[in-house]
């Protein structure tokens, strides 16, 4: 499960069924030995998803990476188009996020073989759902990404997908909307029943205390439904 650790975080590769924010706090305290070890979750996954995380070990390293992910969606947001530069924006995110996933259909109208997708979405908590709405009103959020068709059989596509905003479900719901839902996904129309096939393949970020440049990616799963 951890692919790097030092003193001050922690890279792991997070199993599906795994909770972020209890189920990785509690086995990496288990897998340490020790009950009282500080986890910082500063970014999650949701429960059915795969793929790379980064946990601080300090509250300190906590503090840095988190201004990081605030800094780098204040960016995203400048390259498209939804906020103007300030004097502190970051000339590019530094703190970046990539995921694969296996999508029902092949690429049409409504989702071409690459862009960008916007939507203004809706968390109904009682529902456990989110929604695409029309318009910006009370509760809802813009979700923003791009992404790519890197490759598709007809029947699914492999997409290569890069968040600009980190909203609840937010991958899920934006392809799905366009009637192209993730396999697996039943929650959001899938037909297809299994672990749901998004990973969070490739993680950049600068060490909160070296400044290092620290890049981490998986390999995408030899197994079905990931060989399309």
């Amino acid at each position: 499960m951890i692919l790097y650790e030092d003193t001050a975080l922690v890279v792991l590769d997070k199993p599906a069924g795994l909770s972020s924010e209890d189920g990785v706090p509690a086995a990496l305290r288990k897998l340490w030995d020790k009950p009282d070890a500080y986890v910082g979750v500063i970014h999650r996954l949701d429960t059915g998803v795969s793929g790379l995380m980064v946990c601080a070990r300090t509250p300190k390293a906590a503090a840095a990476l988190t201004r990081q992910i605030t800094q780098s969606q204040e960016a995203y947001a400048v390259l498209d188009g939804r906020a103007a530069p300030t004097q502190n924006t970051l000339p590019a995110p530094v703190f970046t996020k990539q995921y694969r996933a296996v999508l029902a259909g092949a690429p049409d109208e409504t989702l071409p073989e690459h862009g960008i997708l916007r939507d203004y979405l809706f968390k109904d908590g009682r529902k456990g759902r989110v929604f695409p709405v029309s318009r910006p009103r009370k509760g809802v959020r813009e979700a923003v990404l791009e992404y790519r068709i890197t490759a598709s059989n007809g029947t699914l596509s492999l997409a290569d997908i890069t968040l600009h905003t980190g909203r609840t479900h937010q991958i899920r719901v934006q392809f799905a909307s366009r009637r192209h839902p993730l396999w697996g996904d039943g929650k959001y129309g899938s037909h297809f029943k299994g672990t749901i096939a998004l990973q969070s393949a490739r993680l950049c970020f600068l060490h909160p205390e070296t400044g290092e440049p620290m890049e981490f990616a998986l390999e995408k799963p030899d197994t079905a439904p990931w060989n399309v």
